[in-house]
């Protein structure tokens, strides 16, 4: 069976992807005016959410491709889809009329051991985090925060978090925001996916609980970039 395939979108077609995502995205027409919504530098700029302000990120820093951009889709899932391509570093939001929203990603050991189907079944702004078990084992100095580490810039959960259930169960995997920008595109250490802080505010409006999600790897007939 044919995988989907993706490809970044032409500048010509930028703007008609641009208008079209404003008006078909599942976004509040308040948050299409929102801080950090949109594509571009313009969308990495410093920003306030609840009462925390998010520093702008610095994208002359980063690969472009791991910025935030619409993309092509030729994939059989329907709109309103997430799809984790752990490999290539990227999540997509599926959108009507063959398009996404790519995101770039950074990916953890749990991230990697996990893989399938689930639903977004919490979200949480500004989060708590706690470690895991394995993760105090990896590194005992985390068991300080076993009673929680309190939301913040600098927890490690960033601004927004997506819980993933499966059969009616949080699986424990998740979809969050990160205190360190520069993990992104790369592999790291723990943790499950993690985005920055803009991209994960701007897929929480996109999103709703129910959302369906899937979790590839391999790197074969996922993307075309």
């Amino acid at each position: 069976m044919l995988r989907p395939t993706f490809a970044v979108g032409t500048f010509r077609g930028r703007r008609a992807a641009l208008l079209a995502t404003a008006v078909v995205a599942p976004l509040a027409m308040a948050g299409c005016n929102a801080p950090g919504a949109g594509f571009g530098v313009g969308a990495y700029s410093s920003m306030v959410d609840s009462r925390y302000t998010l520093p702008a990120v610095p994208t002359h820093k980063f690969n472009p491709k791991f910025l935030r951009q619409i993309v092509s889709y030729n994939g059989r899932e329907k709109a309103g889809t997430v799809i984790v391509d752990t490999d290539n570093r990227f999540l997509y939001f599926v959108l009507p009329n063959r398009k996404a929203v790519r995101y770039g990603i950074g990916v953890g050991k749990e991230g990697m051991a996990w893989g399938g189907r689930a639903v977004i079944g919490m979200k949480k702004q500004w989060p708590t985090w706690t470690p895991t078990a394995n993760m105090v084992r990896r590194d005992p100095k985390l068991k300080k925060y076993l009673g929680g580490f309190k939301p913040g810039i600098g927890n490690p959960l960033g601004a927004r978090a997506h819980y993933l259930y499966r059969g009616g169960r949080d699986s424990n995997y998740r979809i969050h925001g990160t205190n360190e920008p520069f993990s992104i595109g790369t592999a790291v250490s723990s943790g499950c996916i993690r985005m920055l802080n803009h991209d994960v505010i701007d897929l929480y409006r996109r999103t709703k609980v129910g959302t369906k999600v899937i979790v590839r790897h391999g790197n074969r007939n996922v993307a075309s970039l």
